[in-house]
């Protein structure tokens, strides 16, 4: 028994003796402000010294880098960064103020172009953000970008892709929650405010706007249109646009209605419910045989006196027009009994 003891706080003894020269050593290893590009302050960066700063990398103030990481020739760190353990910022990138990446993330590729991460934003364990496209298009060489807002919450396993053509961005705005394991692919435009939960899949081009929700482990087909406010049910495949405050669901995604909870959730008034529901019913529920084709229904409905008035109708009208354009792919398949 007293050699167990004995064996047991020999054991206490060396692990406390390697947290301390393992503490010793983060708290030695101070950034030279002249060579990487920070200034002298009362809020110094700290690296660990297993990490790699190249020497034309910019630091912010107050910048903490753990073991194991990069940090490649153009890449530009904002004030308060913080980077766990086996991350790397690669290519030309940029980093706002306050971004944390968590162990394993990747920021950016070595390709021509660039990738522009805002303030306050959240990376998550072996998420990968601006790296090389997976569009056949893409010619090596190109330029390819990525533009990511403010407050976004990226969590772990993600990838991002920057753009496919020299012309065109991925974008992602501002305040947006993007779960586990989401993919967002090239030169797609996301606005702010949305929540994706996880393994919600978007190819190339798609354009989502404000306040969307997307149940897990959805996919949605290129060039499509996810319209504010809206929600897709898991499991979906979208291959046509949804538009705004509606719900759809389907294995091949149909419109089921409003997303009453999500317009109650985010502050509109009964009134504006009340209207949207009737002008939900006059376009895809009509009582009348002879209402016509949705074209009809929706110069009907812009035609009320007072349905037309009220600014959250208009633009759910003009959201349906817009995706009959000649370049878009129409809207969801919708069926008589689906009901607000």
């Amino acid at each position: 028994m007293s050699l167990l003891n004995n064996g047991r706080a020999l054991s206490l003894a060396i692990r406390k003796f390697s947290f301390q020269r393992f503490a010793s050593s983060f708290s030695f290893a101070t950034v030279n402000e002249k060579s990487n590009g920070t200034t002298a302050g009362t809020n110094p960066s700290f690296i660990h010294p297993s990490t790699v700063v190249h020497p034309n990398a910019i630091l912010g103030q107050d910048v903490s880098i753990g073991p194991f990481c990069t940090i490649g020739p153009s890449a530009k760190l904002g004030n308060a960064c913080r980077l766990h353990p086996g991350t790397h910022v690669v290519g030309n990138t940029e980093l706002g103020d306050n971004c944390i990446l968590m162990a394993g993330a990747i920021v950016g590729d070595d390709l021509p172009g660039r990738t522009v991460v805002g303030c306050n934003n959240a990376i998550g364990h072996h998420a990968v953000v601006g790296i090389k496209c997976q569009d056949m298009k893409y010619k090596p060489g190109n330029e390819c970008f990525l533009e990511i807002g403010d407050n976004n919450e990226i969590r772990e396993y993600t990838s991002i892709h920057r753009s496919s053509k020299i012309m065109d961005k991925t974008v992602i705005g501002d305040n947006n929650l993007i779960m586990g394991s989401c993919h967002i692919a090239h030169d797609c435009k996301v606005g702010n405010n949305n929540i994706f939960a996880n393994n919600t899949l978007l190819a190339g081009h798609v354009i989502v706007e404000d306040y969307a929700h997307t149940a897990g482990a959805i996919v949605v087909h290129q060039f499509c249109r996810i319209g504010s406010f809206s929600f897709i049910g898991g499991g979906s495949v979208v291959s046509q646009d949804v538009p705004k405050y509606t719900m759809v669901s389907g294995e091949r995604a149909e419109l089921r209605g409003l997303n009453l909870e999500g317009l109650r959730r985010r502050g509109f008034s009964t009134m504006e419910i009340k209207s949207l529901r009737a002008a939900y019913r006059m376009i895809f529920m009509p009582i009348d045989e002879n209402s016509g084709s949705i074209e009809d229904r929706l110069t009907k409905l812009e035609q009320h006196k007072e349905l037309s008035l009220v600014p959250a109708v208009s633009s759910m009208v003009q959201s349906i027009r817009d995706s009959f354009a000649e370049d878009r792919r129409g809207i969801c398949k919708f069926r008589s009994w689906s009901a607000s």
